[in-house]
């Protein structure tokens, strides 16, 4: 097991007088990139010694969408709050961590929430003589699973979310290869922005739910999936790229057309819900599959003769429809499938934390005494960009079929 090494020590020594060699590394980590103020205490093995997270989603919801100075000023109400229960629960005063790391991109939506966390992070680390490790929102949440599951580089990486959906493939805490992303909405946007429209707020068990739980709830009770019809996404497209803006349109015109076909009043719902949130999740769920494999395709060669792993991250990856149908397809590929736990998948401070500690370990010239130095940066590009290689290798799929509805079905060849 990695213990302290002399030469991290000696950089950590400028803020404990006295550690044991045989002490491991603690790190706090903090999280303010969107709507939730997340601190959490971990250990280099992936022991959380303490972990809190304040959401403010029952505000939010209530405006259809976060509204980024509201976000900002209940962060700055909440951290002081938040970190003291975190080190409550940890049973540690602040003298004892070793370091600090916190998300300091990207932040192009929220930069004034970011701008909290950091600035919070720089008071904690010039009090206790502590330093800061700057952390990358994306490469934390692609290497969260690593922190409860033992997967080895390289892997093949999906983070899909409320505000990201991107296919990495990581060889390292740092090295990342970017071969796709979403060209307009990430998933979780359009999850919430038709399930506002459907209405399902209006439902009681979904008024506090957010639109990607309540979909994947409703589908569980439908009899006819098939009953509305969503076209496939850059299906002629021969590469990794995402588009949610066209699933939510078309959504947008089926519950349309349904309402008045069903003559659903203003205040309400068409009866058929179940069977349009079925049919929705389905046709997200193919395309990020398709996309997948191509992924899978295009890096086979790159995991040589190493064991091969799909890791689901963010928000999105708690559905488990998705979830199984992307099992699924990595199975054809003789890869292993790994999500974080479902409290860890969505925004965190233990995924912050874990990331801090993998950087740490892989070289401790990014512990940061710099603190004036660092800031938020809006746009920060997830590793080296791929996106051009793999539309040019133009390659061609035998779509693996989804699960759910599979029933022998032959694979189809998209040329």
């Amino acid at each position: 097991m990695f213990t302290l090494s002399i030469q991290l020590r000696r950089i950590i020594q400028k803020s404990t007088n006295c550690i044991n060699t045989v002490r491991h590394l603690v790190v706090l980590g903090i999280e303010t990139s969107c709507d939730d103020t997340g601190i959490a205490i971990l250990t280099e093995n992936g022991k959380v010694l303490g972990n809190v997270l304040n959401s403010q989603q029952k505000f939010h919801i209530r405006y259809g969408g976060i509204i980024p100075p509201r976000a900002e000023y209940l962060h700055r109400m909440k951290i002081v709050e938040v970190f003291e229960r975190c080190l409550q629960e940890a049973q540690m005063a602040p003298e004892q961590l070793d370091a600090v790391a916190v998300t300091t991109r990207p932040g192009s939506c929220l930069p004034l929430s970011l701008i909290v966390g950091l600035r919070f992070a720089k008071h904690i680390a010039r009090k206790y003589k502590k330093p800061l490790v700057p952390v990358h929102h994306m490469e934390a949440h692609g290497l969260q699973a690593r922190m409860e599951q033992s997967i080895g580089y390289p892997f093949l990486c999906l983070l899909i979310s409320g505000g990201h959906c991107q296919l990495a493939f990581v060889r390292s805490p740092t090295e990342f290869a970017l071969l796709g992303q979403a060209l307009d909405d990430a998933p979780g946007e359009a999850f919430d922005k038709i399930a506002r429209r459907l209405r399902l707020p209006l439902l009681p068990k979904y008024s506090y739910w957010n639109g990607g739980q309540a979909i994947e709830d409703a589908a569980k009770n439908a009899l006819n999936p098939a009953a509305f019809e969503f076209p496939l996404p850059l299906a002629h497209y021969r590469d990794c790229n995402f588009s949610f803006a066209g699933i939510k349109n078309n959504a947008f015109r089926n519950i349309r057309n349904a309402e008045r076909l069903q003559g659903t009043p203003p205040d309400g719902i068409i009866h058929n819900y179940q069977d349009f949130c079925a049919g929705l999740l389905g046709a997200v769920s193919r395309h990020l599959m398709n996309r997948t494999q191509r992924a899978l395709q295009f890096t086979l060669p790159w995991f040589e003769d190493g064991p091969r792993s799909l890791v689901v991250s963010g928000g999105v990856a708690n559905n488990d429809f998705i979830f199984e149908d992307l099992t699924h397809l990595a199975a054809h590929f003789d890869c292993q499938t790994y999500r974080p736990s479902k409290k860890y998948c969505s925004d965190n401070g233990a995924m912050i934390a874990w990331n801090g500690i993998e950087q740490i370990k892989q070289n401790a010239s990014c512990l940061r005494w710099d603190y004036d130095e660092l800031d938020v940066c809006g746009k920060a590009p997830l590793g080296v960009n791929m996106l051009d290689a793999v539309a040019q290798a133009k390659l061609k799929c035998k779509w693996i079929q989804a699960s759910h509805w599979r029933k022998g079905c032959d694979n189809v060849i998209i040329a």
